[in-house]
């Protein structure tokens, strides 16, 4: 329907209500949207896109002038979007499966497309992205492979416009997104740089190889001066001065730095080893957190928007929850401390948000700190209850965690700004997560004894019962020492214990290498042997071989001589058959010429045709005797074979019995023979009266040849005799052709019978043999 009614570009309000239709039926539906991926429909959805494979089909001249656009285009476009992210929700069972067909259509390919298309409207860009990023999400295959993509970046036209020009050269889609996020752009760029910062995230989630090397390109373009876009970059270079306008791009890279580590100790300690400064050079080496540190109390004290000021809070409070290390990293700058005790103190009803994530990362320092931090945990509890007080740091966690932008997050929308305006974004949704999963360990930190250090568990450490643990394990390494001397004893022993057995195993070597020439003699004699053998056996394989190929050979020349005499005499009969036809041929002429003068017997021809009609009817009962003789006459051959069968069943019966009882079997075999010999002579006899039959009936046919041509040198007229001749010279034919026919089968029944003669030949020898 969506096709018939114009596509996405050109339908209304039907597309409209099948959209909607469609989202109402795999909105939560696992089993729908299974099905439609199980039907190919997916497909469709890549069709129905921009820049995908439209359906075949006629078109008229008409319609293919007809580029309208409907109002409603890019509504449907957005519509079709945000109805594929229902199949990538993340957490859904089947969304793996459905980000796996989707990449097999293209989608990928297709949506960056779209989204970098300079054509394409700018709610269309952002919901592509999204898009994007809910496809890869969680799939490493489609991860790895999101990264060799390539597109035409978006840059910033003098119209504050955004194009992608044909003279810019394609990059790699991680650069191309990295530069759209973290370069400087106006307020109403924050949807399409937040989504691209979704699709950054996706790049790398759950993905630690990719963590990895994303993390170690941005440290490592950061200590090499790179110029690319560079999150670590921004981060450690502070607000700029004069200030942009544009605090998202400090906030922006926060998040991917906050997403990169947290929760990965590893990549914590990656990050931890980025200095500042060259000791050599005489200059101060400052850590990576302190440097952060430094541009959030710098952004405190300048009054820069407290965007810049939560983005480094974010970070910190990640970095520094349930990391003793980072926390001492960080407590090497005491001074922070107060900076950040003032900013809790600092009035203000805009300040909300500050008061709380300054208190926050104060509890963080606090919960985490251990007695060999930079600043004790016993000198930093003062610093909370005196110089702050338990019910500031209190208050101020209250404040943050009952402030809307935290309480409803879940339920603002997350947008750009109308007129131009910052957006009220401050806050990333795992952060959210994380701040509301440790509000109540916040507020119990200020409570914390200081001597009960806080690590990855809730249940503390006493620092005294650490120091007794630590004197028992230098006990423990003394009496280790003691045990090590004593091993070196014992192995001493053991180095001349082993000395003495090398000495054994060496003349136990010597015989065994004795006993292996030995071997290895017999081995070479059998061997030898062996060969020997296997030469023999092939020789007489081989002259085995030669003898058969000799008998092969002589076979062949038996059968290439008995071809060519099969050939001989099928040439023989043909030439024969060749002069029989030319003579009749010269016999057709001679008729052809006595035909000239038959006119005037016409009457007289007729009535000698008649009777030779009669004559030959006559003729055709004849031939029908003959015919029928003939049958008998085979009939009767087929049941001489039957009994010659049945005597040779019957002589292989009695040879088995002359072998018990020779004489009586020689008698019964003799009167069989002489039985076999009545009844072959009875079949010659009959033979030769057939034979004299159909000579009978040859010298016939040649009378009725004559009386033809008597015939036809009485026709009448040239028509009526040219038929009567054909017909007579047809039936002719057929007797004839039927005579030889029959003449065949008397030769193969006499083939037969000889055949028989043989084998009583051969019988008769054989019994003569088992006779004596």
């Amino acid at each position: 329907m969506i096709h018939a009614d114009g596509g996405l570009t050109q339908g209304g309000m039907v597309v409209q209500d099948c959209l909607n239709l469609l989202a109402a039926l795999i909105r939560s539906n696992v089993s729908n949207q299974t099905n439609i991926r199980e039907m190919g429909h997916v497909a469709r959805f890549a069709a129905l896109l921009p820049g995908g494979k439209k359906p075949k089909k006629a078109r008229t001249a008409a319609e293919q002038e007809d580029d309208w656009v409907s109002p409603q285009s890019d509504k449907n476009i957005w519509g079709l979007l945000a109805i594929m992210r229902m199949f990538l929700v993340k957490g859904n069972p089947g969304t793996l499966q459905n980000q796996n067909v989707f990449q097999q259509n293209g989608l990928v390919r297709q949506l960056l497309n779209i989204a970098f298309d300079p054509a394409t409207a700018m709610p269309i860009k952002i919901e592509a992205l999204n898009t994007c990023a809910d496809l890869i999400r969680g799939n490493a295959r489609l991860q790895e492979g999101f990264a060799q993509e390539q597109v035409r970046p978006i840059v910033e036209s003098a119209t504050n416009g955004l194009v992608s020009p044909n003279s810019v050269a394609s990059v790699y889609v991680i650069e191309a997104l990295l530069n759209l996020v973290l370069s400087p752009a106006p307020n109403e760029l924050f949807d399409l740089r937040n989504a691209g910062c979704e699709c950054i995230k996706a790049y790398f989630y759950n993905h630690v190889q990719i963590q990895e090397h994303f993390l170690n390109r941005a440290i490592g373009g950061h200590e090499g001066g790179d110029e690319t876009a560079n999150a670590l970059t921004i981060l450690m270079g502070g607000p700029q001065v004069p200030p942009t306008g544009d605090p998202y791009r400090i906030w922006f890279a926060a998040n991917l730095i906050y997403h990169l580590i947290f929760d990965d100790y590893q990549a914590k300690e990656t990050l931890m080893q980025v200095k500042e400064g060259d000791a050599e050079s005489g200059e101060e080496v400052v850590t990576c957190i302190q440097t952060l540190t430094a541009n959030l109390i710098a952004s405190l004290q300048l009054g820069e928007d407290e965007r810049i000021s939560i983005a480094y809070l974010m970070l910190l409070l990640g970095w520094l929850f349930e990391d003793a290390a980072a926390v001492d990293d960080f407590l090497a700058e005491a001074s922070s401390l107060q900076s950040l005790v003032q900013a809790v103190l600092t009035p203000g009803e805009d300040r909300v948000l500050i008061r709380g994530l300054c208190a926050a990362l104060l509890g963080v320092v606090y919960e985490f700190s251990t007695r060999d931090s930079p600043v004790p945990r016993r000198e930093l509890q003062p610093v909370l209850t005196s110089k702050l007080g338990r019910d500031k740091y209190l208050d101020a966690i209250t404040g943050l965690r009952h402030h809307p932008l935290v309480r409803d997050f879940e339920v603002l929308p997350r947008n750009s700004g109308s007129g131009g305006s910052l957006p009220d974004v401050f806050f990333d949704e795992a952060f959210i997560d994380f701040l509301k999963d440790n509000f109540s360990r916040l507020s119990r930190a200020i409570d914390r004894n200081p001597n009960i250090e806080q690590h990855h568990s809730h249940d503390g450490v006493d620092r005294d019962v650490v120091d007794a643990l630590r004197g028992e394990r230098d006990e423990k390494e003394q009496t280790i020492q003691e045990l090590k001397a004593q091993l070196m004893t014992l192995e001493q022993k053991i180095d001349q214990e082993q000395a003495e057995h090398r000495k054994t195993q060496q003349s136990a070597e010597e015989q065994r290498s004795t006993l292996k020439r030995i071997n290895d003699k017999l081995h070479e004699d059998l061997d030898k042997e062996v060969a020997k053998r296997d030469r023999e056996f092939r020789q007489a394989m081989l002259e085995t071989e030669n003898r058969y190929n000799l008998q092969i050979v002589a076979l062949n020349n038996k059968v290439q001589q008995a071809s060519k005499d099969a050939n001989l005499a099928v040439s023989k009969v043909r030439q024969e058959y060749d002069e029989q036809l030319h003579g009749s041929n010269r016999a057709r002429d001679e008729l052809e010429k006595r035909l000239a003068v038959s006119d005037k017997a016409r009457q007289e021809a007729v009535a000698t045709i008649r009777s030779l009609e009669e004559m030959l009817q006559q003729t055709r009962i004849e031939v029908a005797t003959i015919t029928e003789t003939l049958s008998n006459a085979q009939s009767h051959v087929q049941n001489s074979e039957a009994q010659l069968k049945q005597l040779q069943e019957e002589k292989e019966s009695q040879i088995q019995l002359l072998r018990e009882e020779k004489e009586a079997q020689l008698k019964q075999s003799k009167l069989e023979k002489d039985n076999l010999q009545s009844t072959i002579d009875k079949l010659k006899e009959e033979v030769q009266e057939l034979k004299t039959k159909a000579q009978d009936q040859i010298w016939k046919v040649k009378d009725a040849e004559e009386k033809l041509r008597k015939a036809e040198a009485a026709a009448v007229t040239k028509s009526a005799k040219e038929k009567a001749i054909t017909d007579l010279q047809e039936k002719l034919r057929k007797a004839v052709e039927s005579e030889k026919e029959k003449t065949t089968e008397l030769e193969d029944l006499i083939l037969v019978l000889s055949d028989l003669e043989e084998k009583r030949s051969k019988d008769k020898v054989c019994w003569c043999r088992l006779c004596y």
